[in-house]
């Protein structure tokens, strides 16, 4: 692997550097949202799941139109700049907000920028390897993602044990934020291998029908993840100290630093789709069976790394199998697409995780998103036979 990791074109390298700083300000913050919800604003599940949802739905819908926009003018670093600027302003307020409102709407403004940027980037790397190094180079460019977000939390975690509070802690992320901005006006854009797109067309029909029934497995099982905040207020239930829910944070991201390329590189060895089942069933498990069960310190620290686990083994397959099912000028919209469902997936399942949590308990709801989970992994396996 390491000669293709030397092969690797610098573009790839510089959308990791991007993601790993920004990531590194997105987690600083990220894992001390719930304890901020919790301990400062005195709200509970319903309201985290409401604010998570409304962000990640805004996120969805502006990734479809910044997607589509970018096939028909293929020119991504505009794209760059306004999604990583406007985290980089959002982000630092968090820690002048007084409620829940003001919360939610920051958390919105961060996944703006969100928006912006993802479907352009994503595309932009599809077309900066050929199709047999795409697993490994969203494999790397998640694993520099995933980097950033061990480095996020492990600076959390020194910050509260040094004693600075949360409002101060939040104020810290501009520093990332602005070299995401300086770093992302030097990216190179490689000459278009493929014409732009003639129109803009934003019809799911226009997209091969394989890449449709990939679209709707990927609905499915988005509705077992809910947000991983979840995940930390289980801990914050538990009575884990503030500090070491941010480790428990790292421990994921780091389990997924460590594998992703790997894991998303033996992709492009073995059929796309039987991995990202294997992942599927592997999250069906920690959240049917480590979720619903977890009652002590040592059970979370599993849950989060087994995350971690499955994170590496789908994220970066999950995306070349977008780029393998659909033509080169129509890679943006897909990528739209892909990110519009998956991010609007996730407000009923945030919202219903939230909901099952407070009405049958914890275990209920990760039993149900454990369940989810197994069935999009069975659904997904007849499109390794399917044509078209």
């Amino acid at each position: 692997m390491r000669a293709g990791l030397r092969a690797l074109p610098a573009t790839v390298w510089m959308l990791g550097a991007i993601s790993f700083l920004n990531d590194a300000a997105s987690d600083l913050v990220y894992p001390l949202v719930p304890l901020f919800v919790a301990q400062v604003l005195l709200a509970g599940p319903k309201a985290l799941g409401l604010i998570e949802g409304l962000a990640n739905a805004t996120a969805a819908l502006l990734k479809l139109v910044s997607g589509a926009l970018y096939d028909r003018f293929p020119r991504a670093k505009g794209w760059l700049v306004a999604g990583y600027g406007l985290p980089a302003l959002a982000r630092p307020l968090i820690a002048f907000a007084t409620g829940t409102t003001v919360l939610a709407l920051l958390r919105v403004a961060d996944r703006v920028g969100k928006g912006l940027r993802s479907s352009p980037r994503d595309a932009l790397l599809a077309r900066s390897v050929e199709p047999g190094r795409r697993g490994l180079a969203f494999g790397v460019h998640r694993a520099m993602d995933h980097a950033g977000a061990v480095v996020g939390p492990l600076a959390a975690a020194a910050l509260l044990g040094y004693g600075m509070g949360l409002r101060e802690i939040f104020l810290w992320t501009a520093i990332p934020g602005a070299l995401c901005v300086a770093l992302a006006l030097a990216v190179r854009e490689p000459p278009l291998a493929a014409p732009a797109a003639q129109r803009i067309d934003w019809r799911p029909g226009a997209l091969p029908p394989r890449f449709r029934a990939y679209l709707a497995v990927v609905a499915l099982f988005t509705l077992s993840q809910a947000s991983t905040t979840f995940l930390l207020l289980r801990a914050v239930q538990l009575g884990v100290p503030a500090a070491q829910v941010a480790l428990l944070w790292a421990v994921s991201s780091g389990t997924a630093m460590l594998l992703s390329a790997p894991l998303s590189a033996l992709s492009d060895r073995v059929p796309r789709v039987r991995l990202i089942a294997g992942g599927w069933m592997l999250h069906a498990l920690v959240f049917g069976w480590v979720g619903a069960s977890v009652s002590t310190l040592a059970g979370v620290v599993a849950l989060m790394l087994l995350h971690g686990v499955v994170a590496a083994a789908t994220e970066g397959a999950e995306k070349a199998l977008v780029a393998d099912l659909v033509p080169a000028e129509r890679l943006g919209t897909a990528f739209g697409w892909f990110h519009l469902v998956t991010g609007l997936m996730l407000v009923p399942a945030s919202l219903g995780f939230g909901l099952l949590w407070e009405a049958g308990g914890a275990p209920v709801a990760f039993g149900a998103a454990g369940a989810i989970s197994a069935l999009a992994a069975a659904l997904l396996l007849p499109l390794a036979r399917a044509r078209g």
